[in-house]
């Protein structure tokens, strides 16, 4: 028997067949079950628990399976396929690659890694100067933790202590999951480094935070500077912020932000930006941290920066960026030439193509029917987050309830009618189609996620 979040046992659900959407057997698909079993038989078990849809091949905004059924896709594989899944473009670039060949050098240097980076930073705000190419976020974001510390011990900190924020999620590695806010994911370690500290995050419901966003954060370090007997000068090195907390979309006040980095460099810290689900056009922008209107020290992307191949990178100024000494950061698939073809393929579509655009443009239009559909079930829905092709419903009762259970049969009920959506298995429902997505297939999957939300309401009320 599989231990297993949503149902295994095939059911008739409604046929499907319109332009994006085709469901045409039982859910999940018999045949498929044996996969599913077979993974569980020989994989972790962390690894499981997503809608049992066994994919077989994807193109643009549609995921395919081997039996027929076709679905609309509202979850970019979870921020990966930006530029759309086996974008043409990406596609040939690593073509070439295999016909090469020439699949892995180590950190020799290659044409590809130098083409590559050379556009880039070209590419980039002009602050950042220099890249480091990894395979992972939570490479990334290690990084980053690294490169503060080293920056703080150049300039004679003492505790090289870092702030992050309550709810924020760096990644699952030791260092990036000390940044994390999620105290029982971190049980697993023993300890918690004491010199990483999170301050409150200024979430919309928080009325104190939006009043005075500014006040909010500075009221909250003076709390925590006294509570530890810190030095404000001395011993501080460093700030991460995820740019919008990830399980729910949620951005800070834009105040809030700038008075973070005003702060940050006024005191002689580094500020990094954890990009991850956000960067490369997601948010209508090619960075999700311009719309708070600051400059970064560091970024660190994932996820969208190839639309594809496992590609992680910080960006930074030289002088952060050469603190380690030659040799000293490294990582074995670093900088490949696979990667390296597909992540300049992926940035040369979303600024040729106007995919960035057409996040900004979609965008408003998403979010326009999305607070339609709140206002819809007000005794459900509380809030409406995100930017861009980027959103997430928030499910609570009117008097703050979260409803998760409510959001894992949505997300169910979504599957068996042709469209997926981020199940995250909170009180929230994320959004992120791809963005080449059309307007005509944007509206059908909201119209899809509207329907299927009120199916469920009502049978919630009965």
């Amino acid at each position: 028997m599989l231990d297993y979040k949503f149902n295994l046992t095939p059911v008739e659900v409604s046929k499907v067949n319109t332009k994006y959407r085709k469901i045409d057997t039982l859910l999940p698909v018999p045949e498929s079950l044996e996969i599913l079993k077979a993974i569980h038989q020989y994989e972790s078990v962390s690894m499981h628990g997503q809608l049992p849809v066994v994919w077989d091949r994807a193109e643009g905004f549609l995921v395919y399976d081997a039996w027929g059924n076709q679905w609309l896709d509202f979850t970019s594989t979870i921020f990966v396929a930006n530029a759309g899944h086996g974008n043409p473009r990406i596609v040939q670039a690593i073509q070439g690659i295999l016909t090469k060949p020439l699949l892995h050098t180590y950190t020799y240097a290659t044409q590809e890694r130098a083409d590559y980076l050379k556009y880039l930073i070209e590419k980039t705000p002009k602050q950042f100067e220099k890249a480091f190419l990894l395979s992972a976020g939570t490479e990334a974001t290690e990084c980053a933790l690294k490169l503060m510390r080293m920056h703080g011990q150049k300039r004679d900190k003492k505790r090289l202590a870092i702030i992050t924020f309550e709810g924020n999620w760096h990644g699952r590695t030791m260092g990036a999951q000390m940044m994390s806010y999620n105290p029982l994911q971190k049980e697993w370690i023993g300890y918690h480094d004491p010199n990483i500290y999170h301050l409150p995050f200024p979430y919309p419901w928080r009325e104190d935070a939006m009043k005075d966003p500014k006040g909010y954060f500075l009221r909250n370090m003076e709390a925590l500077i006294k509570e530890n007997d810190l030095s404000l000068e001395n011993d501080f090195c460093g700030i991460m912020l995820e740019t919008f907390q990830g399980w729910g979309a949620i951005f800070y006040p834009p105040a809030f932000v700038q008075e973070v980095v005003d702060f940050a460099h006024k005191h002689g810290m580094l500020v990094a930006f954890d990009e991850m689900q956000s960067g490369f056009g997601r948010t209508g922008k090619l960075f999700c941290y311009m719309h708070y209107d600051v400059e970064p020290d560091l970024l660190c992307c994932g996820k969208g920066a190839a639309s594809s191949l496992p590609l992680s990178i910080v960006l930074g100024s030289q002088e952060v960026m050469d603190l380690p000494e030659t040799g000293s950061m490294s990582s074995t698939h670093s900088a490949n030439p696979a990667v390296c073809v597909a992540g300049k393929a992926n940035l040369e579509v979303l600024l040729e193509e106007g995919l960035i655009e057409n996040s900004r443009i979609l965008g408003e239009l998403f979010h326009s029917r999305l607070r339609e559909i709140k206002n819809h079930f007000p005794l459900y829905v509380s809030h409406v987050t995100g930017k861009g092709l980027l959103a997430a419903l928030h499910f609570n009762t009117p008097d703050a309830q979260p409803l998760t259970e409510l959001c894992d049969r949505v997300c169910e009920m979504a599957m068996q009618r042709g469209l997926l959506v981020v199940h995250t298995g909170r009180e929230s429902i994320k959004l992120a189609p791809p963005l080449v997505i059309t307007e005509e297939a944007l509206l059908e999957g909201v119209s899809v996620l509207e329907e299927t939300i009120g199916d469920c309401v009502a049978k919630e009320e009965k």
